[in-house]
């Protein structure tokens, strides 16, 4: 008995390509524009801190998120 297979290939065309790279730059910048959002680095920067240097501040180390995004509150 014998098999037979059938190898093709299809090469990326220019446009998919070029189209591909337009998606990889949008999907980035969504992805630093949601991280920059988020403001995980400033909560890190605060867990880091001291509680005495968080005290000299006004803020509670519990209330750290809540410092962070105070201007999104609408309280």
């Amino acid at each position: 008995m014998t098999t037979q297979t059938t190898d093709i290939t299809f090469e990326k065309s220019a446009l998919k390509t070029a189209f591909d790279a337009v998606l990889n730059t949008i999907g980035r910048g969504i992805r630093n524009y949601m991280h920059q959002r988020s403001r995980v680095d400033q909560i890190e920067a605060l867990q880091a801190k001291s509680d005495a240097e968080l005290e000299r501040m006004g803020v509670a180390r519990d209330d750290i998120a809540r410092y962070v995004f105070r201007d999104t509150f609408y309280i």
